[in-house]
């Protein structure tokens, strides 16, 4: 089932910067996106198990503070 979908004019102009190349259709980037999305997410809750494990064991101190790591990159 082909659909159509609503979007802005300044979304519009954001999948066009994003095409590799001429012919890219606008639901392969749509795609890559969601991709990008979900494995994101994969790797958020991989890091969120390995947190609480480290905190069970009393092993906080092993992950760095978010404020330190803004320090670090300025």
């Amino acid at each position: 089932m082909v659909t159509t979908i609503q979007i802005s004019e300044d979304l519009l102009e954001r999948l066009k910067i994003m095409k590799m190349h001429e012919k890219e259709s606008y639901e392969d980037i749509l795609w890559g996106l969601l991709e990008d999305s979900m494995e994101l997410s994969e790797e958020t809750r991989e890091s969120i198990k390995e947190y609480e494990k480290a905190v069970k064991k009393g092993e906080r101190n092993k992950f760095k503070k978010f404020e330190d790591i803004k320090k670090e990159l300025k």
